[in-house]
């Protein structure tokens, strides 16, 4: 297969040669029309792979009454990337990380079909992601991370991300004056993530919480009592740790965190289970429902399921 790369003009964090790689796979984009955005969001991206136009069509429907028209930001497809963008963008195993446990490694077999093993975290020089980490998963942490790229570079001060398997519970235009009610509540420096939805819910919709982080090989030291911050604010509540990336506003400080966190750190875990670890970083969530995730969605993350739909 042909190598896919995308490259990115004029990135700012050229630091390490390790996070240089990980950008030449992120995406561009091609338009930032002032109709991408609502009072207090400067931007509004919705992921959505090609293969799926029904999603989006589904997604855009739920918002246009509202007058709220994302960016369709053409998502990375993790099962079209070849296996040297796999091993450029995972955690290559060097000495003094911490062994052990069990993770996926990629390779191709003598037809070129890529497949994974599972082997110990041990090798130096092998790459290694999390146990039962799928291709699809790579593909949508690259788009994450593309997205917040393309923010950073256009200078944004907020934004909303969504993947394109929402359920709208309220109107949605209410969050312009949710930012603001949290300017007010925590003050504009001190908030850098704002979830639309409680938590991430189970598929009987019993909400999921979250209070601890799963283990990478190149962060021995973490204190786990900041995943587990439960704190009431009335209409939020500030978290330390939680599932889910389904529908996020970020502030230009928590864009700059994670992918600070990125540069330092190559995709070994699901997006969902990284961005926490990102320091410092003040996470908060509606203490009610807004947009959030639809529990019979169809997902092509473990497998390209859109192939036989």
């Amino acid at each position: 297969m042909k190598r896919n790369r995308y490259f990115l003009v004029g990135f700012v964090f050229l630091v390490s040669v390790g996070f240089s790689a990980l950008t030449d796979h992120f995406k561009t984009i091609d338009s930032h029309s002032n109709r991408h955005s609502i009072r207090k969001i400067d931007f509004i991206y919705m992921i959505n792979l090609d293969q799926r136009p029904e999603k989006w069509e589904e997604s855009l429907a739920k918002l246009m009454p509202y007058g709220i028209e994302p960016y369709r930001f053409s998502a990375v497809n993790g099962w079209e990337l070849s296996l040297e963008d796999i091993n450029d963008v995972g955690l290559k195993f060097k000495k003094g990380m911490k062994a052990g446990g069990l993770g996926n490694c990629y390779y191709r077999d003598a037809t070129g079909a890529i497949y994974h093993t599972h082997e110990e975290i041990n090798k130096e020089g092998q790459v290694y992601f999390t146990y039962g980490m799928a291709r699809g998963t790579i593909g949508i942490i690259l788009s994450h991370l593309s997205i917040l790229q393309d923010a950073y570079n256009q200078n944004y001060e907020t934004i909303w991300i969504m993947e394109d398997d929402i359920e709208i519970v309220q109107d949605p235009r209410i969050l312009s004056d949710l930012i603001e009610e949290l300017d007010r509540t925590v003050g504009k420096k001190y908030w850098d993530v704002l979830f639309t939805d409680r938590d991430t819910r189970t598929a009987n919709g019993e909400y999921v919480q979250c209070g601890s982080a799963a283990p990478r090989p190149d962060l021995i030291h973490l204190d786990p009592s900041r995943f587990k911050l439960k704190m009431d604010l009335g209409k939020f509540r500030k978290i330390g740790a939680r599932y889910g990336a389904y529908s996020m506003i970020l502030r230009r400080s928590g864009i700059k965190k994670i992918l600070d966190f990125y540069k330092k750190h190559p995709i070994f875990l699901p997006y969902d289970l990284d961005y926490y670890l990102a320091e410092n970083i003040a996470l908060y969530t509606v203490n009610e429902d807004i947009v959030r995730h639809r529990l019979d969605a169809l997902s092509d993350n473990g497998a390209p399921y859109y192939k036989i739909k």
